[in-house]
């Protein structure tokens, strides 16, 4: 496991590369030198957290996982803020799946919780994906709520 200086520079350098500016362009966007960024990115030094804060603002973040999370042990590069990788399920002979503990822990999903399947048939995107239904029904209105109950 590496340290928690090496994570940091790892993800700072990563999101920066990700992000296509140059450390010229973070410095002025947080308001510190080129050099203070080139320290954080080669682990020489560590930002403060107010600078933490800016740097995990910048690149839309969560602040723990800028500074805790270890590229090496998820396998994964740090993720956007708020969006998690759970893992994979296989699908059974009948279509269920079993949600990873992570994934019902983390969205806080209970037995008898309802979820909806969305779809991607496109071929370059294809894909399934679940949403709680109240906020499915909170972000589309009351005409889905109208389809579902049509089919009842």
């Amino acid at each position: 496991m590496s340290s928690t200086r090496n994570n940091i520079a790892a993800n700072l350098r990563y999101l920066r590369n990700k992000s296509r500016m140059t450390q010229e362009e973070v410095a002025e966007r947080i308001g510190v030198s080129r050099q203070a960024v080139a320290k954080w990115e080669n682990g020489d030094s560590l930002p403060d957290i107010i600078n933490c804060e800016a740097l995990a603002d910048l690149y839309d973040v969560s602040l723990n996982d800028l500074v805790r999370h270890d590229p090496e042990e998820a396998g994964l590069p740090i993720a956007p803020k708020n969006k998690h990788l759970f893992g994979v399920v296989t699908v059974g002979e009948r279509g269920q799946i079993v949600l990873p503990k992570k994934a019902r822990d983390t969205l806080n999903l209970k037995p008898g919780d309802t979820l909806v399947v969305l779809g991607d048939t496109t071929p370059a995107t294809r894909g399934l994906a679940l949403m709680d239904s109240d906020t499915f029904l909170a972000i589309t209105g009351q005409a889905v709520e109208r389809l579902f109950s049509k089919g009842d």
